[in-house]
């Protein structure tokens, strides 16, 4: 059955509207803007006016990841398997200026922003950040939600190109991938 184009106008708004309301947030909270976040869900300032109360432990269930705090290298990778595991759509802010720069931790062990990483949406400023800031970025999410996205995902058809991270290691030439120098084949002590 095909419904007139007026009908799938309305039901892209509808499904918009639905999104921005329930954002379910997946926290990834290393540090002291953890105790931010944990704060912005108390009753003192209840992120649940805004329909994002519902914090899961669980990636297949959130459609909103919220990485406060520093990330060190070792992290990155659960941190992508947690990104790739969530359903799109999905959204992320980088709460904090570890997670969004490095912060203070201008070291080799911390990564200087996560956005080398993950697609970022929003970043929250401040060591740490109020959970006024962190409510306001919530708003500022669901506007964009409701400004984007369709019931049958017409806007992932239009991607042509990877819109994620740039790598930031470059690709080598086959002859530049030579590990050993020189010609094993002739060593004397790999012969029998």
């Amino acid at each position: 059955m095909k419904f007139p184009d007026f009908i799938v106008t309305q039901l892209d708004w509808v499904a918009n509207q639905a999104r921005a309301n329930s954002l379910w947030p997946m926290p990834f909270a290393t540090a002291c803007c953890g105790i931010e976040l944990m704060a912005t869900a108390s009753s003192r300032y209840d992120i649940a006016r805004f329909g994002s109360e519902a914090m899961r432990f669980s990636p297949r269930q959130c459609d909103l990841m919220l990485v406060a705090g520093r990330v060190v290298m070792k992290m990155i990778p659960v941190l992508q398997r947690i990104w790739l595991q969530m359903p799109e759509p999905k959204w992320c802010i980088s709460m904090g200026a570890c997670a969004s720069s490095g912060g203070v931790f201008d070291t080799y062990a911390v990564v200087q922003g996560i956005d080398r990483f993950l697609p970022v949406d929003v970043y929250i400023p401040g060591c740490p950040p109020r959970p006024e800031q962190l409510i306001r970025s919530v708003l500022d999410l669901q506007e964009k939600v409701k400004a984007t996205g369709t019931v049958n995902a017409r806007e992932f058809a239009l991607r042509t190109a990877y819109e994620g991270p740039a790598p930031l290691a470059r690709q080598l030439a086959p002859e530049e991938m030579i590990v050993l120098p020189g010609d094993t084949n002739t060593a004397t002590r790999l012969r029998d």
